[in-house]
């Protein structure tokens, strides 16, 4: 299991609640707990499906039996997630649960989740707006320089003259983009290696990250010792690029969310890391507090992020490894889904499974 920081401690003996297994309600009629809604921002972070949707709605389910869980999942479309934000207020929802496509753009959902008494949480991005009621994410300054300080050791252990990196950042329009580009900076700084060229991702699409990479490749030829990329998907394209122009060894490249994908790049050696988030764990504390806010309770936050009340959790970086540990063990992918046909002689090599395993 995934050794949990003190502050993940310190949110379970905040937001304990009595817990009672029972599905949602999904008659038409007004559930006496309430209603709570989740939107999510796009179906490009292979997370949001896989993790963080069903174990919020496993838990709130669960700590809430007499609410109605509301879900919809933006697919990148700003104005779509303002329409869904808008039939779940006229449905009721009385807590929305807000993962934001374009954070500037959310402040006129919080605005008429304001105007219908509804209460906002932020979740994974920053809302900077008047009505939000918390902040539920993780660090992404810390990630950033997580991110940055590997690929920085991988390229000072090759002793490389003249070190040059790509910046792959996420898109422009969330938050966590710029802290995490802030904190991947800060770890560059004072080492000699050069920012070739960065890249605001659009809704952090992998197939534009591959595009621009591609680009870069003829543009600084031989000169990319490394990716910055500021998540999993980003990774996959910037590797897609690399490989597709020949370029071996491949250079480190940096990644975030412990993607099953992004898991089988590392084992294959192909990606230098990737920053694990428990998504699990952030879904649960979102649950959480939407039950609490939903039932009319102020859960106590550890800290306040611009007056906000805010459950920010750590993160743990993952080299190959430390894959048995955090992924593995921290029950993130079964062994068995990471190590297929594929990579199983290197998942035999990494000591993930027994050579008659497969």
């Amino acid at each position: 299991m995934i050794r949990r920081t003190a502050i993940a401690a310190l949110l379970a003996t905040a937001l304990v609640l009595s817990a009672c297994a029972s599905a949602p309600d999904a008659t038409g009629d007004e559930p006496r707990g309430g209603t709570i809604a989740l939107l999510l921002p796009d179906t490009d972070t292979a997370r949001y499906e896989s993790t963080d949707r069903p174990m919020f709605e496993r838990v709130a389910a669960q700590r809430c039996p007499e609410c109605r869980l509301l879900y919809a999942n933006a697919g990148s479309d700003a104005a779509r997630q303002q329409e869904q934000a808008e039939t779940m207020l006229a449905r009721g929802a009385k807590v929305l649960v807000l993962d934001a496509v374009d954070t500037v753009a959310a402040a006129s959902i919080v605005a008429a989740a304001t105007r219908n008494d509804a209460l906002v949480i932020a979740y994974d991005r920053f809302i900077d707006a008047p009505g939000v009621t918390a902040y539920v994410s993780f660090d992404s300054t810390l990630i950033g320089r997580q991110q940055a300080a590997a690929v920085r050791e991988a390229i000072e252990g090759t002793g490389t003259a003249d070190p040059g990196v790509l910046l792959l950042n996420g898109s422009a329009t969330d938050p966590n983009a710029a802290a995490l580009r802030t904190g991947a900076l800060q770890a560059l700084k004072g080492s000699g290696i050069e920012v070739l060229a960065e890249l605001d991702t659009p809704g952090w699409s992998s197939a534009r990250a591959q595009e621009w990479t591609t680009a870069q490749i003829a543009r600084f030829p031989g000169r990319i010792d490394g990716v910055i990329a500021a998540n999993d998907a980003l990774a996959g394209g910037a590797i897609a690029a690399l490989n597709a122009a020949g370029i071996h060894p491949l250079p480190p490249v940096s990644g975030q969310d412990a993607e099953l994908s992004a898991v089988q790049r590392i084992v294959a050696g192909e990606q230098l890391m990737t920053v694990a988030k428990a998504a699990d764990d952030q879904a649960r504390t979102a649950a959480e507090v939407a039950v609490r806010l939903v039932r009319g309770e102020h859960p106590l936050a550890p800290t306040r992020i611009r007056g906000v009340a805010s459950f920010v959790l750590a993160p743990t970086v993952a080299f190959r490894d430390d894959l048995a540990r955090v992924v593995v063990q921290g029950r993130m992918h079964d062994v068995h889904d990471i190590c297929t046909a594929s990579y199983a002689a290197a998942c035999i090599d990494l000591g993930l499974i027994e050579e008659d395993s497969e």
